[in-house]
């Protein structure tokens, strides 16, 4: 049992995967300007909810350039 412990142990140490700490901040943003988005077309301010559902695409589109970002720097070096 331990001979397979030390194989995944080396397999796992060869293939790290790399974070990118902005990632999650983008998608916890993302998330937040969606939920004002939606809370200010409930109240009925349809022009300010506009404005923040672009804001949302924006963000979202920033996570996602990110995420493709890190995968691409990072995807030849490991």
């Amino acid at each position: 049992m331990g001979a397979v412990n030390s194989e995944l142990e080396e397999l796992f140490q060869e293939k790290r995967r790399v974070r990118n700490p902005f990632v999650p901040i983008g998608a916890l943003i993302t998330a937040g300007v969606l939920t004002a988005g939606l809370i200010s077309f409930r109240q009925g301010n349809s022009n300010l909810g506009q404005k923040l559902m672009r804001a949302r695409v924006v963000a979202q589109g920033a996570t996602v350039a990110l995420m493709v970002g890190t995968a691409y720097y990072y995807g030849e070096k490991f």
